[in-house]
């Protein structure tokens, strides 16, 4: 028993006590990702975020129709339900979770970031996420424009910080002294953590008995995303920031091969499902390359995009929970009175890109777009030529 016990917390430890590899990250997002796509939603953020600010705006009689998509047992909301869930419940397991404050600037930042990043979400048909990442996997063509956008919103946002390092002086928060009584909650979180994730498999199991099946098996994969990209801390911004700051471009790899390999997974699916080929072909890319721009503003203000904001607020980050929140509302309010549906189409019409190359071109761009990306990232890490920090 005692070397059942050993071998038990060695492998504890290997997935709940050190970082997982940004690569296996790649890979898994890539998986998981296209479990949801088979399911017929693809992953997506801001979509969800959105709907919790539409029921709230409902509740207090700011909108006059109630939403369309369902607070909890939608999928466009199951699908952020179950980001945030499995990355609390991944940072109870690891004993990572905790009350984090920030300055009081951070707070502000924060703010103003989740706000950005809710517009630029909203013009870009979705965040890091919906508008870039599964963008690109599903084939639209605003996923390359937002990625050049978000590679301009992240020098300038950089370009602020590096003159707020140099103009302005902050003092960090004080926390609260740990008490040398009670409850010991580093060694109760993993106990928490098992009991939490027994109880979303269940109520998954539970969806699948009620005409939810599709949100069931949404909610069990998006779990997983909570869990992979706490593990691995992969947030898009170090893919689009780091380079710049520190010229790693260890993230920037990861994701790169995390597209390529949901491009392939995807075009496959809707090779088979023509009648999906439209599904996240949202809008035309100058919504994609403003939108992106705006958005790369905010992440670097907030310090989380639109996924890493979400699995920071469920390990209790202070600053993300309120970036998050004003994300929501920031997305619903400029979705509802300014980027209309109307006011959207009236940019163009948004575009797949296997009607203009077919499919096998189409992989071969997406492919070289993040090869080239990647290897111009790479020759800077050894060059330092782009660092401007």
């Amino acid at each position: 028993m005692s070397v059942m016990k050993e071998k038990f917390q060695e492998g504890y430890g290997v997935l709940f006590e050190r970082n997982w590899p940004l690569w296996v990250g790649a890979l898994l997002l890539a998986l998981l990702g296209t479990i949801c796509m088979a399911a017929g939603r693809p992953w997506g953020v801001a979509g969800g975020l959105r709907v919790w600010s539409d029921w709230l705006f409902y509740a207090i009689g700011l909108y006059d129709k109630a939403p369309t998509h369902a607070f909890f047992f939608s999928s466009t909301a199951i699908l952020t339900w179950g980001l945030l869930f499995g990355a609390l419940g991944s940072a109870l397991l690891s004993r990572q979770f905790a009350w984090r404050t920030a300055p009081p600037l951070e707070v502000v930042k924060g703010l103003v970031g989740g706000t950005l990043m809710g517009v630029g979400s909203a013009m870009a048909g979705g965040c890091n996420v919906g508008g870039f990442y599964t963008a690109l996997a599903a084939g639209s063509v605003s996923g390359f424009a937002m990625m050049v956008g978000l590679l301009i919103g992240a020098l300038i946002g950089l370009k602020y910080l590096m003159w707020e390092i140099e103009h302005i002086t902050t003092k960090p928060p004080k926390q609260r002294a740990a008490k040398e009584d009670g409850v010991d909650w580093k060694k109760v979180q993993p106990w928490l953590g098992a009991v939490f994730f027994a109880f979303l498999v269940g109520w998954a199991y539970w969806m699948s008995f009620h005409a939810y099946t599709q949100q069931g098996v949404l909610l069990v994969a998006t779990l997983g995303i909570g869990v992979v990209i706490q593990r691995c801390r992969f947030c898009f911004v170090r893919s689009f920031r780091d380079p710049f700051m520190t010229g790693e471009a260890v993230a920037t790899r990861a994701v790169a091969i995390s597209v390529i390999l949901s491009v392939l997974a995807f075009f496959t699916i809707k090779w088979f499902r023509t009648d999906w080929q439209m599904i996240y072909i949202y809008h035309h890319w100058i919504g994609g390359l403003v939108g992106g721009a705006i958005f790369g503003i905010g992440m670097l203000l907030a310090g989380g995009c639109g996924s890493g904001s979400v699995w920071r607020a469920g390990e209790g980050q202070f600053k993300l929970i309120l970036a998050v929140i004003t994300f929501s509302m920031g997305n619903s309010l400029f979705k509802k009175y300014v980027w209309t549906r109307e006011a959207a189409s009236a940019w163009g019409d948004p575009m797949f890109l296997p009607e203009f190359t077919g499919y096998f071109w189409a992989i071969m761009i997406t492919a070289a777009v993040m090869l080239i990306w990647w290897a111009i990232m790479a020759w800077n890490e050894e060059t330092d030529s782009l660092t401007i920090v």
